[in-house]
């Protein structure tokens, strides 16, 4: 049990993650490698987002899994990013491999192919991102960040931002996943504008 060292703050163990003692907010996404038989592969991560403010995307990953290893043997990777009601779909993709070392599960996937790199996307999301790896960074813990260079980026309209669409009203009729990792999930369909300073600039 934690701590208190104050009122309503609890110092948590380290001998345990933290991340296993509260929830937050992710996004959850696929990524998709190719297989060293040819086959292509789609596995669900939360722990991925965009590296700064140009084309760069990462996520974490561990040699453990076959991900690592087809991203860093090919060169590439794809990713999806689910809609809300395709919660089960991404599901699937987690499911354990055979002792071939196959998942069939992912053959119930509807996929396409991506167009710049040799890989493939889950069908109806609306965000599709084709990365060539950039670098891979081991040793946080069992876990490696693995980063790539989009080269090809592609969006549904109706998720599409334009400047004559209100953002709130674009969000609420074309709802977001996110994941409460530990493992939760929310479909998010209303925000509001964040009070930025007068003169703010990332």
């Amino acid at each position: 049990m934690g701590e208190l060292i104050r009122d309503n703050l609890v110092t948590l163990s380290q001998d345990w993650p933290v991340w296993d003692r509260v929830f937050t907010v992710n996004p959850l996404v696929l990524i998709g490698t190719k297989e060293r038989n040819g086959e292509y592969d789609l596995a669900p991560k939360h722990m991925a987002f965009p590296m700064g403010w140009e084309n760069y995307f990462g996520f974490v990953c561990t040699p453990r899994h076959a991900t690592y290893h087809n991203a860093r043997r090919e060169g590439v990777f794809t990713v999806s990013y689910p809609k809300p009601t395709q919660v089960v779909l991404t599901s699937l993709a987690a499911s354990p491999r055979e002792g071939d070392g196959s998942k069939p599960a992912l053959y119930a996937l509807p996929t396409f192919p991506a167009s710049e790199v040799d890989g493939i996307f889950i069908q109806d999301a609306y965000l599709f991102l084709e990365c060539v790896l950039d670098r891979i960074v081991d040793d946080f813990g069992e876990n490696s960040l693995i980063s790539g260079r989009v080269v090809a980026a592609h969006v549904s309209e109706d998720y599409l931002r334009a400047s004559d669409t209100d953002d709130n009203d674009l969000i609420h009729e074309s709802p977001l996943l996110a994941y409460l990792s530990p493992d939760r999930y929310a479909r998010i369909k209303d925000s509001n504008s964040f009070p930025f300073p007068a003169n703010f600039m990332r």
